[in-house]
């Protein structure tokens, strides 16, 4: 097995590119002094030539950017554009200084979409191809060849770096352009300097174990070594810490040839602290080599776990049951698309773990070590899969570059206990990337894939999603059920999964939910979706027509999420189930949604403002105490002057009581079993105009939410006119709102119209963010659309529009 892994790394090397770099100290992040060009160029010679003022080589104009970069960081949720797919160019001048003598230089990718090529000066260093993968290029020997040529003079001893990606679109390359998600370009991940010795660790192995008991561990360490000159001799010294940076064990090897793989430590451990989902124990390898007075040390993070999946059965951790509560992240964020920075990450993977997560499968590609770090820290299981998602299968090169993500994806994070499947594609029913589609093809890929990942990780399980005809080649399989959503109807959940189970020997549920326009609220919504509404995963833009007049409103979607996690609670053999995504994010086949061109099933929006659903997952999933009234994003609901409304609470406290105007409406005890919203729920009479819901938790501390809004009694006619209105809001920013009404006046609640907003002036619309208030074209929630003004310290005019509307104006400051 190490042999295998040991050819890899080293037939890496001969191409000059090789797997990640392990955390070293001597790694910097290039983040700033960049110029990007969203285009092609003639030559690489038109980026380092000279340049005189006034003259056409000024031409054309490069813009000044930080990286991470992602080229449709706007473009990829514009209502009115394809995004862009094709080359972009990046360019900086880097100043070297590194503090090893004859010691390598090498720029490590940690992502870069989809297609890279690296030069120095006008030398080609590297390439890549696959747009989710870490990768290295060494550029020492184009670097010392550039510095020793007449053309480094006018540089002043500056490096000119040039880099081009390109995601083109390309039916021989995965994923496939009709997935549901955009293919992004640019460097949208970190991209950094590594300064290196003579003779570095190029990659750790490190296989922790247990008995069966698991009271004993055993520990073995292997690795690589980056020795392109050739080095003979080196001392390598192993130290293994526990959490609290205790040493528990050491090695020293004395005279070794760092060549090849080389097996460093196999150890016993007794009693070993275990990683679970609530404690998860980090121990750390450190490694370091020393050769001709050079020494460099890397390190990497373990844990000790024992997981197991029951033959039809449940999921097993460290010996005991647990149900596994997923959700699925995509690399997106608002107004930077796929390039998020480490904060953002950060607060992405906190916020799940605050909602109750344990699980969460990495839809459809390999993501950042950052959140696979994240992961091992906060305990969240992953399922990570490569980016075979739809079309069918190609010739040899694009299946070349499915078992080459495969086998870089399980090498890269194979050290990380956070992991536990390896999934191998998605949709892979899914046809129409070419003329023929044979199932028999898609066996053969698959089943190649399997044998592969087994024999890079014999622990680890290999899964799919949504391809039937694959069920027996994998170790888990999911089908595809969106009970509610996409077939049939919510409560027909637990039937449709304990079917599903019945059919493959180890069932796991992921992807499931619907579609919430962020704001949308509806008085009425049908106990469970209507049959024959729309059924199958093809129908994209599922109109989830369960309310009259309320569709992809976040009323429906509580009750769906509410009963999909009371029936979990009563599945003893459910593995676990993973919810569809966390957060809304941009796919360039849904253009109609209300907010064009992003999947708005997430919990979060784009920004991570959190719809109502989160909390419902909150009052399920977590333990320390919450409390929250439905409804915070409802600032008008409606009705006649005397009909009961219902309220809903969700909390995972033992029991609520909830006020109306000041006014007991009674303690309900929480029963989860109670649908909805766990039995607290009340039906109550509102007073026209302002109401003031307070409910208030039992338990050891106060704990209560609040809650305020219009009742409204007046029956609206069809939709005339805006009522247009703007706010204040933080420094230079101005809120505007379009309420929609009829020709008395009256606000039409329930208006779904789509309205645009438009502007001419001093200040700039903040849109293109994939979010229900940062799009200039969205539809209305409850009758009204939001967007933000950033007035650049002047006066501007702001154009309101919808079809069969009279169009309105504002000015705003």
């Amino acid at each position: 097995m190490r042999r295998i892994i040991a050819l890899l790394v080293m037939s890496c090397f001969v191409a000059g590119t090789f797997a990640k770099v392990p955390v070293t100290g001597n790694k910097i992040r290039l983040t700033d002094n960049w110029e990007f060009l969203r285009q092609d160029v003639g030559n690489i010679w038109e980026l380092v030539r000279p340049i005189k003022k006034g003259q056409p080589e000024e031409q054309p104009i490069w813009t000044k950017v930080t990286l991470p970069h992602c080229f449709n960081a706007e473009d990829a949720v514009d209502p009115d554009l394809n995004y862009y797919q094709g080359p972009g160019w990046y360019k900086t001048r880097l100043k070297l200084d590194n503090p090893y003598p004859d010691g390598r230089m090498v720029l490590e990718f940690e992502g870069a979409g989809q297609k890279t090529d690296v030069y120095v000066y006008m030398t080609k260093v590297g390439s890549h191809v696959g747009g989710y993968d870490s990768w290295n290029v060494d550029i020492t020997d184009a670097v010392r060849a550039f510095l020793a040529s007449k053309d480094a003079e006018r540089f002043g001893g500056e490096i000119p770096l040039s880099i081009r990606c390109d995601n083109t679109r390309d039916a021989e390359m995965i994923p496939s352009d009709l997935s549901d998600f955009n293919l992004y370009g640019g460097i949208y991940r970190y991209l950094n300097l590594v300064y290196l010795p003579e003779v570095s660790v190029a990659s750790l192995r490190i296989e922790p174990a247990l008995d069966a008991k698991l009271k004993k561990g055993t520990l073995k360490v292997s690795g690589t070594f980056y020795n392109p000159a050739d080095v003979r001799e080196a001392l390598v010294e192993v130290t293994v810490k526990n959490a609290k940076g205790e040493a528990v064990s050491t090695r020293t090897l004395d005279k070794i040839t760092p060549l090849g793989d080389l097996d460093m430590l196999d150890i016993q451990i007794d009693k070993p602290q275990l990683w679970d989902v609530d404690h998860p124990v980090l121990y750390t390898c450190e490694v370091t080599v020393t050769a001709n007075g050079q020494k460099m040390t890397a390190s990497e993070r373990f844990g000790f776990r024992s997981f197991e999946f029951i033959d039809k059965g449940p999921f097993m951790l460290n010996g005991k049951r647990l149900l596994l509560r997923g959700t699925h992240r995509h690399e997106d964020h608002a107004g930077v698309a796929a390039a998020m920075t480490e904060e953002q990450m950060i607060q992405e993977m906190k916020m799940m773990k605050e909602m109750g997560v344990n699980f969460i499968r990495l839809g459809h590609y390999q993501q950042s070590e950052i959140i696979l770090n994240l992961c091992d820290e906060l305990g969240i299981l992953v399922w990570e899969e490569i980016p075979w998602c739809r079309g069918g299968v190609g010739n040899e090169t694009y299946r070349g570059q499915a078992k080459r993500m495969l086998t870089n994806m399980i090498t890269q994070h194979y050290n990380h206990p956070s992991v536990i499947i390896w999934g191998l594609g998605n949709e892979n029913d899914w046809p129409n990337d070419f003329p023929e589609f044979e199932q028999r093809e898609i066996r053969s890929l698959m089943s190649e894939l399997n044998t592969l990942a087994h024999h890079l990780d014999a622990e680890r399980k290999t899964a799919i999603r949504r391809c039937a005809f694959c069920s027996d080649i994998v170790d888990v399989y999911s089908p595809s059920i969106w009970a509610g959503w996409y077939r049939g109807v919510y409560t027909d959940y637990q039937q449709m999964s304990k079917e599903e189970m019945e059919k493959v020997k180890h069932f796991l549920h992921v992807e499931w939910g619907g579609d919430s326009h962020a704001g949308r609220h509806a008085e009425a919504t049908a106990p469970i979706r209507k049959k024959g509404e729309s059924d199958g995963d093809a129908a994209l833009n599922g109109s989830a027509l369960v309310l009259k007049k309320g569709d992809w409103s976040e009323s429906y979607i509580v009750k769906l999420i509410d009963w999909h996690l009371k029936e979990q609670e009563n599945m003893p053999w459910l593995t676990g189930a993973a919810y569809w995504p966390f957060k809304d994010f941009s796919t360039p086949v849904r253009p109609d949604n209300p907010v064009p061109y992003m999947n708005q099933k997430g919990v979060v929006e784009r920004d991570f403002t959190k719809k109502e659903s989160y909390y419902v997952f909150q009052s399920y999933w977590t333990e320390k105490p919450m409390v929250h009234i439905y409804g915070h994003g409802w600032p008008v609901r409606w009705g006649d002057a005397d009909e009961e409304k219902e309220v809903l609470v969700y909390s995972n406290c033992p029991s609520v009581e909830l006020f109306v105007n000041g006014q007991s409406q009674g303690i309900h005890k929480r029963n989860s079993q109670d649908f909805p919203a766990a039995g607290l729920r009340w039906n109550v009479k509102l007073a026209k105009g302002q109401n003031t819901l307070r409910a208030v938790a039992a338990g050891k501390e106060a704990l209560a939410d609040e809650l305020s809004f219009e009742y409204q009694t007046e029956k609206w006619g069809k939709e005339h006119a805006f009522r247009v209105t703007s706010t204040p809001k933080e420094d230079g920013i101005v809120e505007v709102e379009a309420q929609l009404v009829d020709s008395n006046g009256i606000r039409c609640l329930d208006s779904r119209v789509f309205v645009s907003f438009d502007i001419a002036g001093d200040g700039e619309l903040i849109q293109n963010q994939g979010t229900a208030t940062g799009s200039r074209k969205v539809q209305a929630r409850n009758g009204r659309a939001q967007i933000r003004v950033r007035t650049q310290g002047g006066t501007s005019c702001v154009a309101v529009k919808a079809d069969k509307v009279q169009t309105s104006f504002i000015t705003v400051q």
